[in-house]
């Protein structure tokens, strides 16, 4: 289950992710997308599912984000489901209408600072990476945007390479290819490193937004309560997978890396979700910015 619309970041991760490990465990994976709600939607709907192994969740941050995010939740991320492992980091890239009249990082800033709600800032829905990710430069600038939601992150691309929008931040999984063909405007990457695949584009801790990071970590997930052993078989396939040199080849090339063989384990993955559901209830309480 992925819990975005088809085409979107997670989406693509999770096809690669399933072409993989369907080798690995010798029947097919099939990818179904239930999107809706910040991907509570798809959330619960795995909390509830059969405990055997055949239903699982991939998702990102949103899965720490949900409990602050959405006061009245039907599930809860640390106790309804099993843990399988992290999978896959994803950066983010914040870009720009192709004629937005910044030409830099820094002008960027003094731009965002200037226009203040006259900037336009899309993302993919309440609890989108692109959503976060827009928050935390708001707040990182010092100066609130009007946000523009859409249903989903490619028609929220779609919006800003057309220009009916200013400004967006979204994963370079999904960004790179409109980047290199110069249908927006890059003004830096979210990570501490520069990227492989974009080695001119800034970090924007580069740019003066020192404490500025936001890497899009990813998981996969069962039903609270699925047999050990099922687990187990399952964790089997998915470090078999993630070694997978095609599956490394095609992440790498839209900088995303998959994690180390450490990380691709249940603990760490319950570790990540734990410290991540104290990270940004502390940023959504201070922004005040809720989805119910």
């Amino acid at each position: 289950m992925i819990p975005f619309a088809a085409g979107g970041p997670t989406d693509l991760l999770g096809r690669a992710l399933a072409q993989s490990m369907g080798a690995s465990l010798g029947q097919t994976v099939i990818v179904e997308n239930k999107a809706g709600a910040g991907g509570t939607v798809a959330s619960a709907y795995v909390a509830r599912a059969t405990k055997d192994g055949y239903t699982l969740l991939l998702h990102h941050i949103g899965m720490s984000t949900a409990p602050s995010l959405y006061r009245k939740l039907s599930f809860d991320p640390l106790k309804d489901f099993e843990y399988l492992g992290q999978v896959a980091d994803v950066p983010m890239t914040v870009i720009g209408r192709p004629d937005l009249p910044a030409k830099t990082p820094q002008e960027l800033i003094a731009y965002l600072k200037r226009e203040g709600k006259a900037v336009n800032l899309s993302h993919a829905g309440l609890g989108a990476a692109s959503q976060l990710c827009g928050m935390l430069l708001q707040q990182a600038v010092g100066a609130e945007s009007t946000t523009v939601p859409f249903q989903g992150t490619a028609p929220a691309l779609t919006a800003l390479i057309g220009g009916q929008v200013d400004l967006m931040c979204d994963q370079s999984m999904q960004t790179v290819q409109h980047i290199k063909a110069g249908k927006v405007k890059l003004y830096g990457v979210t990570t501490r490193e520069r990227l492989k695949p974009l080695p001119d584009a800034p970090t924007l801790r580069e740019a003066g937004l020192k404490d500025f990071e936001v890497v899009v970590w990813h998981g996969l997930y069962a039903p609270k309560a699925t047999p050990a052993p099922v687990l187990a078989a399952l964790n089997t396939a998915l470090k078999a997978a993630l070694k997978d040199p095609a599956l490394i080849k095609r992440l790498d090339d839209v900088g995303v890396q998959v994690v180390k063989e450490g990380l691709q384990t249940p603990e760490a993955l319950h570790a990540q979700l734990s410290a991540e559901v104290n990270r940004w209830g502390a940023l959504i309480r201070q922004a005040g910015t809720y989805a119910d």
